[in-house]
């Protein structure tokens, strides 16, 4: 037999190593997207309670909309017919981990944009983008959770206003290298602002022509290596899906 996993997991769990949760905790106040209806969201109603006399037990049930809290987006959610939750298998759960860290532009500029220039510096820091990373923006937006006009950074115009990806960005590690997925702490992939110019979420429309998985509302990656990480994204097998919420953790050097 071979244990050479075994042996793998428990260096992964050395002092070497921290596991570090990158999904927000979800209850039934917790913010979603002001377009889904009222009434989308009931966590832990009790359908089978204890005190019933064929099995001592408590079961509840769960509806939410896919795009709650922090969750992935498959294809499907913004191109039609393209591919859904069932298309993305075991393989699709884990991933080299690069963040690219623009809190210091965005606290100059709240609408701030990512760009390719921002990414080639990153890579001449820490290395070229490996083939299949996930690559993560850190804005520290998270931190506005689950305060959702924080989140959305709504104006008392009504705007939005929050930092996030540009189309030139996006580009660069999906044709210029070979990313699988993209993640960010924000509700949205598009900078306010590039969505306000398009008219459009184009860069998350691009996201997902382009076949590839997106995470949205992430937290916690500024406890994260920007190179050298893994992270594990988890969701339920449910077929047809555009979207889930998921749970999103990564294992990183201290």
């Amino acid at each position: 037999m071979d244990y050479r996993l075994w042996s793998l997991l428990d260096e992964l769990k050395s002092k070497e190593y921290e596991w570090v949760e990158l999904s927000h905790s979800l209850n039934g106040d917790s913010p979603y997207w002001s377009g889904i209806p009222d009434g989308s969201v009931e966590l832990g109603r009790v359908c089978y309670d204890w005190g019933n006399e064929m099995l001592e037990c408590l079961i509840q049930t769960f509806k939410f909309p896919g795009q709650f809290g922090t969750h992935i987006d498959f294809p499907g959610h913004f191109i039609k017919g393209a591919a859904l939750s069932e298309k993305y298998g075991a393989e699709s759960l884990m991933y080299p981990l690069c963040v690219i860290d623009v809190r210091e532009k965005v606290a100059r500029d709240v609408h701030y944009a990512v760009t390719a220039d921002d990414i080639k510096e990153y890579e001449a820091k820490y290395g070229r983008i490996p083939d299949g990373a996930f690559v993560a923006l850190l804005t520290d937006w998270g931190k506005n959770w689950p305060d959702m006009d924080a989140l959305s950074g709504t104006a008392e115009d009504g705007s939005e206003n929050f930092p996030g990806w540009s189309l030139d960005a996006l580009k660069f590690i999906y044709e210029e290298r070979n990313a699988a997925a993209n993640g960010h702490e924000a509700l949205d992939t598009d900078a306010s602002a590039e969505a306000a110019k398009a008219g459009d979420l184009a860069c998350e429309r691009y996201v997902l022509a382009k076949g590839k998985l997106q995470i949205e509302v992430l937290d916690n990656l500024d406890k994260v290596a920007p190179a050298g990480a893994l992270l594990i994204a988890a969701w339920p097998r449910i077929e047809g899906a555009t979207g889930m919420p998921v749970r999103v953790f990564a294992i990183t050097p201290r």
